[in-house]
């Protein structure tokens, strides 16, 4: 029996959730949907731009809009922006029709890899000890996804794969 589930990927800024995304989406033929692109093509500009010039709250009602209307849809890959999730109606929205996946990474792989980076406005300007709060606050929300993927040790074929069959184990049993 084929599930209506969506596929939702959750995690920090720089969890791969983008790459990972795209690699579920080719193996299991679906379409695949970026949220932060989504709202960048709908608003004509980069995320950056959109905070700087509209204001994080701004944003954030965008970033609910798109999400709550693809996750409403015809089933599909979705990433999630690193703080959408965080969002209670989101997360709602999430656990009716899809099943959730926190691309869960240790703390400094996620800080190195987002520190300093200009495509991510709410890292930019925070210290360490800011973006290691952000990492910590946040992982107690995504830890709410029905899955959690630990994927240090992995490649990003691993992750994709243990995903999928995550996915379609549990689509078996609905």
């Amino acid at each position: 029996m084929e599930s209506s589930k969506n596929l939702v990927l959750v995690g920090m800024m720089g969890s791969g959730k983008t790459l990972i995304g795209k690699l579920i989406s080719k193996q299991m033929k679906l379409r695949f949907v970026d949220i932060d692109i989504e709202i960048e093509e709908k608003e004509k500009m980069k995320i950056a731009d959109i905070f700087k010039k509209k204001g994080e709250k701004y944003f954030r009602e965008c970033e609910e809009k798109i999400t709550i209307s693809y996750l409403k849809s015809e089933k599909r890959i979705l990433s999630l922006g690193g703080g959408a999730y965080i969002n209670a109606n989101i997360r709602k929205e999430c656990n009716k029709n899809s099943l959730t996946f926190w691309l869960n990474w240790k703390k400094d792989i996620i800080l190195k890899r987002i520190n300093g980076s200009k495509k991510r406005p709410l890292a930019m300007g925070l210290s360490a000890t800011d973006l290691e709060n952000l990492f910590h606050a946040r992982s107690k929300i995504y830890s709410f996804a029905d899955f959690t993927i630990n994927c240090d040790q992995l490649d990003k074929k691993e992750i994709a794969n243990k995903i999928i069959k995550k996915y379609e184990i549990k689509n078996n049993k609905s």
